[in-house]
């Protein structure tokens, strides 16, 4: 999943919001440096990317991309599944989207000095352009998908993957609402799992 399923996922606490959003640059046994609420959005992080690379669902979305792509598909498969969590936030939260995103930028402007290096470079990137919030628009989705292009030198071609976002929407849109269902109960799951652990 990208960005916003993680902090989604996260049930609210902005210390685990915060290890699930940096997660990624995080390896290994590092995670341990940190505070033990960040330390368990990591791990559950983990958690979630394992669950949701296996899952049926999932590659059935992958395997749509994949000739086009190549091993890019699942990246491109984790963002527009953020795009229909953004599209449809009132189906999965009652706070309105534009504050829960703003709250979680304060979140992390709150706590920039924990942020490594790699995230503290990203944000005002990430909060010029309010990444979160475009993603709820195709047009949003095909600004990042350029972004990530430009990031590969163009070895991607990720940017025309909004032709078959557009061709194939409802199909996605489906795969995404299945999915997602389960992994909302996983997460709370592995959550309560990570927190006894510790």
């Amino acid at each position: 999943m990208n960005f916003l399923a993680h902090i989604y996922l996260s049930n609210n606490n902005k210390m685990v919001t915060i290890g699930n959003f940096i997660a990624d640059g995080i390896r290994g046994k590092k995670y341990k440096e940190y505070p033990k609420d960040i330390q368990t959005g990591i791990l559950l992080h983990r958690q979630i990317d394992t669950f949701t690379d296996a899952h049926p669902t999932v590659r059935k979305s992958t395997k749509r991309l994949h000739k086009n792509y190549g091993h890019y598909a699942g990246v491109i498969v984790d963002i527009l599944y953020d795009h229909f969590l953004a599209k449809n936030w009132e189906q999965y939260s009652d706070i309105p989207f534009a504050e829960y995103v703003d709250d979680f930028y304060d979140t992390l402007q709150d706590n920039f000095e924990i942020l490594p290096p790699r995230i503290q470079k990203m944000l005002p990137h990430m909060l010029a352009d309010n990444w979160l919030l475009s993603y709820a628009t195709i047009e949003g989705i095909t600004k990042v998908l350029e972004g990530m292009n430009r990031r590969t030198k163009n070895r991607s071609q990720m940017n025309l993957a909004v032709n078959e976002l557009e061709t194939f929407y409802k199909e996605f849109e489906a795969e995404f609402t299945s999915f997602f269902k389960e992994l909302i109960e996983f997460s709370k799951t592995k959550l309560a799992e990570i927190q006894l652990k510790q």
